[in-house]
């Protein structure tokens, strides 16, 4: 795969960009998810509202992935106010590219003029960041961005952000450290950082602390160490970089996989506990469902039924 022309990368310049099948996907109900400066706080409320239930199903086929502040993009067309681009960190079987979608142009910027040094990583499921104009920014867990060094003693870390601006964080907020450094976790860390987002709903499409979907999940939860996995569960279970694990010796941070007969990989998640002398299996995942919440249970029949393979996630690529 030869490297995009820098002329065509761009880097996402709001808290989280929502990348859609096509530019007249989104309905009047997705409005706070596509405005200028999206809030994803607001959206889901929406989706949410008493009476709505289908709101949320209706998303089927309207989104495919979610990208994050600082996260790069290859835009490969513009129509109408939005472009279709590739999601450089999202690698995807349908395009060498990455996840391709639509996103809204205004939600790109200038890419920050940086390829190596310190950076800073949300850790917890959200932050606040205060962006040099004042306007608050509501950052999800994962995001990454470049740091400046000055003020190590300060409470507070300043970041890069795309089209020349500045923001602050809180240094509680973040963990620093250097973007070419080589990802280093535990299955404790992984699962900690899973278990974040545990209760929260079920979002097709979703790579961000309001609402994930099950691969969605996990390529969260790797990034945010680091670690790229690529986008769909079941790319994520033929990668080569998640090791095949036998499915009666699996240890909490591997991964459980599910397919019916016939069909391709469909379902993917956390393995939360060592199997059971009774064979209980315990899983960290993001079920389908409308209201459906992200949990840490024991395999339901139904899904224990499909479960077709389980992996262990070994020589990680680096986010760079």
């Amino acid at each position: 795969m030869s490297a995009p022309d820098a002329a065509d990368v761009r880097e996402v310049a709001v808290p989280v960009s929502t990348v859609w099948t096509r530019p007249d996907a989104p309905r009047d109900v997705d409005a706070a998810a596509t405005g200028d400066l999206p809030d994803m706080a607001a959206w889901v409320a929406t989706l949410d509202a008493e009476g709505t239930d289908d709101r949320r199903l209706g998303l089927h086929g309207r989104t495919l992935t979610q990208l994050l502040l600082g996260e790069p993009v290859q835009v490969l067309e513009e129509r109408d106010g939005w472009a279709r681009v590739a999601a450089l960190w999202q690698d995807s079987s349908s395009d060498e590219r990455g996840y391709v979608g639509w996103v809204r142009r205004g939600h790109l910027g200038r890419p920050v003029d940086r390829r190596t040094g310190p950076t800073a990583r949300v850790t917890g499921r959200t932050a606040t960041a205060v962006r040099d104009d004042g306007v608050e920014l509501t950052l999800s867990c994962g995001t990454l961005l470049w740091h400046d060094e000055d003020g190590r003693d300060t409470p507070e870390v300043q970041v890069a952000l795309p089209d020349g601006r500045t923001a602050r964080l809180s240094r509680s907020d973040v963990a620093l450290g250097h973007k070419r450094e080589h990802p280093a976790w535990t299955p404790d860390a992984l699962l900690a950082t899973a278990r974040q987002f545990v209760g929260v709903k079920y979002l097709w499409g979703g790579t961000s602390g309001w609402g994930l979907d099950c691969s969605g999940l996990v390529h969260l939860t790797l990034r945010s160490h680091l670690s790229l996995l690529p986008r769909d569960a079941f790319d994520q279970e033929a990668s080569a970089r998640v090791r095949p694990v036998d499915l009666d010796v699996v240890e909490p941070g591997d991964l459980y996989f599910f397919a019916r007969p016939g069909d391709q990989i469909y379902h993917v998640g956390f393995v939360s506990r060592p199997v059971e002398p009774d064979g209980t299996r315990w899983m960290l995942h993001a079920p389908e469902g409308g209201a459906a919440a992200i949990e840490d249970a024991p395999l339901a029949p139904h899904r224990a039924a499909t479960l077709v393979a389980a992996g262990r996630v070994h020589d990680p690529s680096v986010v760079e």
